[in-house]
């Protein structure tokens, strides 16, 4: 199976919405941590902090009060702009972004306390290279098992012809051999519901879950059907499974 391009399938959607989903009406149960709390329980007030995969910068901005100063990277410029709009009315002065991928980070060596990267990849080398000693990097990563009764729904999906904890796996081994003394994760398997059909429709029209859903007009077909077999008292049920991984250099 060829190799998704989330690159360019993450800018092109930043440019068309900002990834807004703030009107996506969905609400999960069974999470075990929020991610930049996790982030936050590991800063201190004099710490520099990078968020890789920033997007909107929204959870930078929530915690730029706990920190010295933070800088948001994002590949997309679309989600940049979106960013600095919401910089701009959260009226914070020590937050910057900067377009940037995190396969070279232009930092200087040892820069940062902490470096966090929800949902977004990233360099264990590069991340070792502008780390502290001693400082933390936090990432929150989608299982391969994640929405798993759409994927076989479909018969495809994000990482769906991989076996569940590989990507783990991979980013436990390469942290370790970059140099990281202290390597921990934890997992969780939430269940999620979907208020709506068109919240349902807006997830999968703009993100991975299923590459190229839409352009075969079966996919809603499919979708109506998959909706229509997981219809619950609190909405349409699927998984949202997560893992965390905590590094220390």
């Amino acid at each position: 199976m060829n190799e998704f391009n989330y690159e360019s399938f993450y800018n092109k959607i930043g440019k068309v919405n900002g990834w807004d989903f703030s009107n996506v009406k969905s609400f999960t149960e069974g999470v075990t941590w929020d991610f930049y709390d996790e982030v936050q329980k590991r800063s201190k007030q004099t710490d520099v902090l990078l968020d890789i995969g920033t997007g909107g910068g929204e959870n930078l901005i929530r915690i730029s009060s706990s920190l010295l100063f933070s800088i948001g990277i994002d590949l997309s410029k679309g989600m940049l702009e979106t960013a600095a709009t919401n910089l701009k009315n959260a009226d914070v002065s020590n937050v910057k972004f900067f377009h940037m991928s995190s396969d070279y980070l232009q930092f200087p060596s040892g820069f940062f306390d902490v470096v966090s990267s929800r949902h977004a990849p990233f360099s264990s080398t590069e991340l070792f290279k502008v780390l502290k000693s001693g400082g933390w990097f936090l990432t929150q990563q989608v299982s391969e098992a994640d929405k798993l009764n759409i994927k076989n729904t479909f018969g495809r999906g994000q990482a769906y012809d991989k076996t569940d904890g590989t990507s783990k796996g991979r980013y436990i081994r390469e942290l370790k051999e970059a140099g990281f003394s202290e390597v921990q994760s934890v997992e969780y398997d939430a269940i999620e519901y979907f208020q709506r059909p068109e919240d349902l429709l807006f997830l999968l029209t703009n993100t991975p879950i299923i590459p190229g859903f839409g352009e075969d007009r079966k996919d809603y077909k499919i979708l109506n059907e998959f909706i229509k077999n997981n219809q619950h008292a609190k909405g349409i049920r699927t998984n949202s499974k997560r893992f965390l991984i905590i590094a220390k250099k």
